[in-house]
């Protein structure tokens, strides 16, 4: 099974033309369109929703996961694989949280895209042949890399920020539910924001923080659009006091990177 995760969108030609490919060069394997509407060239928030949804995979399946503003560049195209299951991309912190929390990860280097590849679509081009041949179970001789190489370190384990917001207006933060037991905020010294298990147990148009069915924490509202009504949107910081490791820390992390800042 393929599984493809980008930022191409719900319309237009790009999903299509890898589906293409997908289908041309690997016959009868399932390709499923996991998620195409990523925060466009977002590539952090990108990867903390990686190892969130992709927990269907299993050990052979590949992962064809493309959000690529440095497509073209000197930048590595890269097959990670985290317990089994295979990823094909770009190296640029795509697969930092994927790699940072497998038990078992190896990684190699692609090779230099050929000249006939198109410079704008090496999702179609370069990263889909890799996918089917690797969902074929085909080997490969591709250059070993450290996948350490791999990981932004100066991201952290669990982002107190929006990093999607569906259809619905729900909005997802990158904190793992797992992970983090907390008290929610919108600005610092703002009313906290109850957690409920479910939107049954909110008022309608009451807004509240809840752990959604992929293991993160996530902003709604009954019957009523979160991102509208509360202005979130990808990157948007949450404020938050939380519990990581019996530890409480009180932070704010903004949306562009500076010290921490108590709460």
């Amino acid at each position: 099974m393929i599984f493809l995760f980008t930022d191409f969108g719900g319309t237009g030609p790009y999903v299509g033309q890898v589906q293409a490919v997908l289908a041309r060069n690997a016959p009868g394997v399932s390709v499923i369109e996991l998620m195409s509407d990523l925060p466009a060239f977002d590539i952090k928030a990108a990867a903390y929703l990686l190892p969130a949804y992709c927990t269907q995979a299993q050990p052979g399946d590949v992962v064809l996961a493309v959000v690529d503003p440095g497509v073209g560049s000197a930048r590595l195209g890269v097959v990670v694989e985290v317990d089994g299951v295979w990823f094909v991309g770009p190296d640029n912190g795509l697969f930092s949280l994927a790699i940072r929390r497998a038990k078992q990860v190896r990684a190699w280097a692609l090779p230099e895209a050929s000249p006939l590849a198109s410079a704008t679509f090496h999702g179609r081009d370069v990263f889909a042949p890799v996918a089917a041949r690797l969902a074929l179970g085909q080997a490969h001789d591709y250059s070993p890399i450290d996948p350490n190489t791999l990981d932004r370190p100066d991201w952290p384990d669990d982002w107190p920020a929006i990093i999607y917001v569906d259809s619905y207006g729900n909005a997802m933060t990158g904190l793992r539910v797992n992970t983090i037991q907390a008290e929610f905020k919108l600005t610092p010294g703002g009313p906290r924001v109850p957690v409920y298990r479910t939107f049954s147990d909110a008022k309608p148009g009451e807004a509240f923080v809840y752990a959604n069915a992929n293991g993160l924490w996530e902003f709604a509202i009954n019957g009523g659009n979160a991102a509208q009504v509360l202005g979130l949107k990808p990157r948007v910081p949450i404020y938050c006091i939380y519990s990581a490791g019996n530890v409480l820390t009180a932070v704010n992390i903004p949306v562009r990177p500076r010290p921490f800042r108590i709460v």
